[in-house]
């Protein structure tokens, strides 16, 4: 296992930073925002980067950051405004491959101390997956150091050429230890009417329709479902490149699932549900599973990436691509309800032992602190 940056306590600062950001995925622009909005209430400079849309939705300068527009490109406009956003700053953060990339092409020879956060892994198939190892070679060998969200990560930066990689475990951002879950009674009856889950069981899964997802895997195993009394429904969140091709199978097989595009209320989705499910190729620390057990809803999980280490016993993990042990292991549950409610209750315990935002942001200083002190000379 990788050690664990320690905490340590700060006061106020004039550190400047740059955090880095590609458009990045909801979990890394949360906790962009989370991370910029800790480091400002404890007196740290902060500039974010990233596309005018990550902008609009997370509110960087409402939370007392700078904002510079920069494209999700790594063309030489893009490049060069991003050098000019980073010219006066004491430590440059940059979260994800792609952000990274371009902020070492921006960074040049440098000697701005450079972070670099791996939220996930870039998933890609043949000569795009090539390009993408090289891409990471030539990050992580330039950085000064990586910080990745599981070990597993960790261990990949390491054999890409890291000279210091460490695990940084990332809080879920806006949540508090107090925080109740949403209690399903008092959801509106009408909620579970659009979902046509009036009287039956709700299966819930979100994440962008990508082929790494699983989600082909998911709809052969809800075939499975279609003899239960009452059938299940599943609804997945999300949108992607393949909305048609996973539309077209349910049509065509009547499989009782429904795609229901980009929704603003998972957590509404997730109290009513009595199950989540997560059937990705690989994850690091994913959101719905964070949710999910905050929330006390029973998960089924594949045993991938940082999933295992995140839920524990807190959750029934199945191999990636296995159709038959994921029916299996929702029949299973379906018919338990004293297995549902050990899982409910093991899950918020197992989500109180994860870092809060609070902890994230004072492992992040304690790095900043390390890398930006003046070494004496020998």
């Amino acid at each position: 296992m990788s050690p664990v940056i320690s905490p340590s306590p700060h006061g106020q600062s004039s550190l400047r930073t740059v955090q880095v950001l590609g458009g990045g995925s909801v979990g890394s622009s949360a906790h962009v925002r989370s991370l910029a909005a800790g480091l400002v209430a404890r007196g740290v400079r902060v500039t974010v980067c990233a596309p005018v849309e990550a902008e609009r939705a997370y509110d960087f300068t409402g939370i007392g950051a700078d904002h510079v527009h920069i494209p999700r490109s790594s063309d030489p406009a893009s490049v060069a405004a991003l050098r000019a956003a980073c010219a006066d700053a004491d430590l440059v953060h940059a979260h994800g491959l792609h952000a990274s990339f371009r902020t070492v092409l921006a960074l040049g020879g440098r000697r701005t101390p450079l972070v670099v956060t791996w939220h996930n892994r870039a998933h890609a198939e043949g000569a795009r997956a090539h390009l993408l190892r090289m891409l990471e070679r030539r990050v992580v060998r330039a950085a000064t150091l990586v910080l990745g969200a599981t070990s597993d990560l960790v261990d990949r930066a390491r054999r890409s050429g890291a000279r210091d990689a460490r695990l940084a475990a990332v809080a879920l951002p806006g949540r508090r230890t107090d925080t109740e879950p949403v209690d399903p009674d008092r959801l509106p009856p009408k909620i579970l009417a659009e979902l046509g889950a009036t009287g039956r069981p709700l299966l819930v899964a979100v994440g962008s329709l990508d082929q790494h997802r699983g989600y082909d895997v998911l709809l052969d195993a809800s075939r499975a479902w279609l003899g239960l009394d009452p059938v299940p429904v599943v609804v997945i969140a999300g949108e992607g490149p393949l909305w048609a091709e996973l539309q077209a199978r349910i049509e065509a097989e009547g499989l009782p699932v429904r795609l229901m595009g980009r929704r603003d209320d998972v957590g509404e989705l997730l109290a009513a549900a009595d199950l989540a499910l997560l059937t990705s190729r690989w994850e690091s620390r994913s959101v719905l599973a964070q949710e999910a057990l905050h929330a006390g809803v029973p998960l089924v999980a594949t045993r991938v990436g940082g999933v295992p280490d995140m839920v524990g016993d807190a959750a029934e993990l199945i191999p990636y691509g296995d159709a038959r042990a994921l029916a299996d292991a929702v029949v299973r549950l379906l018919g338990d309800p004293a297995r549902r409610e050990w899982l409910a209750q093991r899950g918020a315990r197992q989500a109180a032992s994860w870092p809060t935002e609070d902890e994230t942001i004072a492992q992040v200083l304690s790095v900043y602190d390390e890398l930006t002190q003046p070494r004496p000379l020998i």
